[in-house]
């Protein structure tokens, strides 16, 4: 899988498009996915690989979208140990992201 994020990356770095790079970097407790788990986020917000699903997922999309926009790194934690009213937060652990910007330096249109 990691080789197929690296040719994602590349891909839209040679089209001039910044894409995100969301990674695991340390989890507590039982989490869906391990370190070293990758999501690239896209400009239009498709994406590719995954950090494990559901809300949690969902909370590092949107701090993607937000670091394409402004172009800062960031530690995103996840907490899944919070009971809610859906049923993707069971795993009961904690996950630190780190999402950074990568490919073009401007800021998207």
């Amino acid at each position: 899988m990691h080789d197929e994020i690296y040719r994602e990356i590349s891909a839209a770095i040679e089209r001039g498009e910044p894409v995100v790079l969301a990674t695991v970097a340390r989890t507590r407790g039982s989490t869906p996915r391990k370190t070293g788990a990758k999501m690239v986020v896209r400009h239009d917000g498709s994406f590719f690989g995954t950090i494990g699903g559901g809300c949690g997922e969902a909370e590092v999309w949107q701090e993607a979208m937000d670091v394409l926009a402004d172009g800062r790194a960031r530690i995103v934690s996840v907490d899944l140990t919070e009971p809610t009213d859906g049923e993707d937060k069971i795993c009961g652990g904690i996950m630190d992201v780190f999402v950074e910007r990568l490919g073009a330096s401007e800021t998207p249109s």
